[in-house]
C-alpha cells in the first residue's frame, strides 16, 4: 500500500470513528459541541495502533485530550478491533497555513521615487471553515429562505449598509453555522482579495483572557481588526463577561467604521439577550436580523436526501421518510439519527430497516422527541413546586424572596431546555417578559456548575419526566 493510500485509509477510519462516536452521544447539544471541536483536526498520523490528531487550535487540543481521547480509543477497540489503540491530540503550528488567508495590499515606499510595491499581509483565522458548508449543500425551505437570501446578499455586497451586520438567530441545529460558513467559503472563491475569519464567541472570550494574562492585548486587537469579514458564531456566550463585551464592542465599531462585514449567529433574537449591554444590542439590530425556524416535513426529507446523496451503501427512501416523520425538533437531532443508521448499514449492508427495527435502533432519539412534545409547562411548574415545597401559585407570583426565585428560575430553565415551547409561550405561562425568562435560564445554568445540591434537585425533577441533565 502506497503512502497516499495509507493516509486515505487512516482518514476514512477516522471519519467512521467520528460517526460512531457522534451517534453514541445522548443529546444534540453534546453532538454539536463534539462536532465543533473535532472539526479542528487538520490532519492525522497513524503509527500502528497509535493515532496522533493535529489540531488548528492549542486550547482545542488540550480539551480534546482531556475529554475525548480515551472515548475515541475505546471506539477504535470496540468497532475496529484495535485493542491497544491510543489517541492523542497535538497542536500543530504548521496547520495555521491551512487557514491563513493572504491579502494583497498596496503600500507606499519611503524612497524618493515614491514608487509603490505590493506586499502580502497574512491574517490567520482562529478556526477553519468546513469545506462541506456551502450554499450548494444547504437545503433552502420556507423555514430558512429569508436567512438564506440574506446570506447570499452578504456574498454579493460584503460590508454594504443593509447587510452589515447580518444577525442570524434560531434554535439549536437549524443551520445557522452552515449558512455563516457558506458565506466565508463563497467569499474565499469569489473575493480572494478579502481576508475572512471564522470563530465562536467562546473562542474569542478564551483567547482574550489568555492574551490579557500574558500582557498581549495589543496583539489580540490587531489580529481581529485586520480582517475584512468576521464570522462570529454563538454570540450568546458574550453574556458571560462584561469586560469581553467592551472588547467586542470596540472591535465591532472599528470594523464597521471601515465597512468590514460582520456576520453573527445566536440562539435567540438580539432583544432576548438580557445580559448584553444595550449599546451592543443596538449595534446588532442596526443591520439585518433574520430568524431560522424549525423545518417542515418536506424540508426535513430534502435535507436527509441531500445528506445521503453519495452514501454507500445507500440509505433506503423509506428510512429517510421514517426519520423525517419521527424527528421534527431540529436538523441536528435528525442528522444524529441518520448517522446511527449509516453506521449500522456500513457494518452490515444486508440489514433490513423495517419501521420496527428503526423504532428500536432510534429509540433514544424518538423517546426524546416524544418526551419534549408531551411534557407541558404546567407539569414542570407542578413538579418544581412539589420538589421545593412551595405552592404552585407562588411560581408565577411577583414575590422575590430567594426561596421562591430559585424554584421559579428552575421551572423556567427546564421549560426552555426540555420542551418545544417557544420563548413567547414560556413567557405567557410564567407571566414574565422574555428577558426575565432568559435571565432565569442563564442564572440556573451558571449555578448548576458550582452548586451540587441544586444540580441534584434539578436532576431528580428531570428524572420524573424521563429526562437527563445535559
Amino acid at each position: 500500500m502506497s503512502e497516499s493510500e495509507k493516509r486515505q485509509a487512516t482518514e476514512d477510519l477516522w471519519e467512521r470513528v467520528k460517526a460512531i462516536y457522534m451517534a453514541s452521544l445522548p443529546t444534540d447539544e453534546q453532538r454539536s459541541q463534539v462536532d465543533r471541536y473535532l472539526s479542528m483536526v487538520s490532519r492525522i498520523e497513524r503509527n500502528g495502533d497509535d493515532f496522533v490528531m493535529y489540531t488548528t487550535n492549542s486550547p482545542a487540543a488540550e480539551l480534546l485530550n482531556i475529554s475525548y481521547s480515551d472515548k475515541l480509543a475505546s471506539m477504535l477497540s470496540l468497532f475496529f478491533g484495535i485493542t491497544a489503540a491510543s489517541v492523542k491530540f497535538v497542536y500543530d503550528e504548521s496547520s495555521k497555513a491551512a487557514i491563513v488567508i493572504p491579502k494583497e495590499e498596496a503600500v507606499q515606499r519611503t524612497s524618493s521615487a515614491d514608487e509603490s510595491e505590493t506586499r502580502k499581509v497574512i491574517h490567520a483565522s482562529t478556526m477553519p471553515l468546513r469545506r462541506e458548508y456551502t450554499f450548494d449543500e444547504f437545503v433552502e425551505g420556507p423555514s430558512n429562505s429569508w436567512a438564506y437570501s440574506a446570506a447570499k446578499g452578504v456574498v454579493s455586497h460584503p460590508g454594504e449598509k443593509g447587510y452589515n451586520p447580518l444577525f442570524i438567530h434560531g434554535g439549536t441545529g437549524l443551520g445557522k453555522t452552515h449558512l455563516m460558513q457558506a458565506i466565508g467559503n463563497d467569499l474565499k472563491k469569489t473575493r480572494p482579495d478579502l481576508s475572512v475569519c471564522y470563530l465562536t464567541a467562546e473562542m474569542f472570550l478564551n483567547e482574550y483572557v489568555n492574551h490579557m494574562q500574558t500582557g498581549k492585548l495589543l496583539e489580540f486587537r490587531e489580529k481581529y481588526r485586520n480582517f475584512d469579514v468576521l464570522l462570529f458564531d454563538d454570540v450568546q456566550f458574550f453574556q458571560r463577561g462584561k469586560i469581553v463585551q467592551e472588547e467586542f464592542f470596540n472591535t465591532f465599531n472599528y470594523l464597521q467604521d471601515k465597512n468590514k462585514q460582520i456576520v453573527m449567529t445566536c440562539d435567540v433574537s438580539p432583544k432576548n439577550l438580557p445580559a448584553l449591554e444595550e449599546r451592543l444590542i443596538s449595534r446588532f439590530i442596526g443591520g439585518m436580523v433574520q430568524e431560522i425556524e424549525s423545518p417542515s416535513y418536506e424540508t426535513r426529507l430534502a435535507i436527509l436526501k441531500k445528506k445521503t446523496e453519495n452514501s454507500f451503501p445507500p440509505v433506503p427512501q423509506q428510512t429517510l421518510e421514517f426519520i423525517a416523520d419521527k424527528i421534527k425538533s431540529h436538523v441536528r437531532a435528525m442528522e444524529g439519527a441518520l448517522a446511527k443508521v449509516k453506521v449500522i448499514l456500513a457494518n452490515n449492508p444486508a440489514t433490513v430497516l423495517t419501521p420496527l427495527v428503526l423504532s428500536h435502533l432510534l429509540k433514544d432519539f424518538i423517546d426524546n422527541e416524544q418526551t419534549m412534545k408531551k411534557i407541558t409547562i404546567l407539569d414542570i411548574q407542578t413538579a418544581v413546586a412539589r420538589k421545593f415545597n412551595v405552592d404552585l401559585s407562588q411560581i408565577n407570583s411577583t414575590e422575590r424572596t430567594q426561596s421562591l426565585v430559585t424554584p421559579r428560575q428552575v421551572a423556567m430553565f427546564i421549560s426552555r431546555k426540555y420542551t418545544t415551547n417557544s420563548l413567547e409561550e414560556i413567557g405567557k405561562a410564567f407571566e414574565k417578559k422574555h428577558a426575565t425568562i432568559l435571565h432565569g435560564v442563564k442564572t440556573i445554568q451558571q449555578r448548576l456548575e458550582t452548586e451540587l445540591e441544586l444540580k441534584e434537585m434539578v436532576e431528580q425533577i428531570l428524572a420524573e419526566f424521563g429526562l437527563k441533565l445535559e
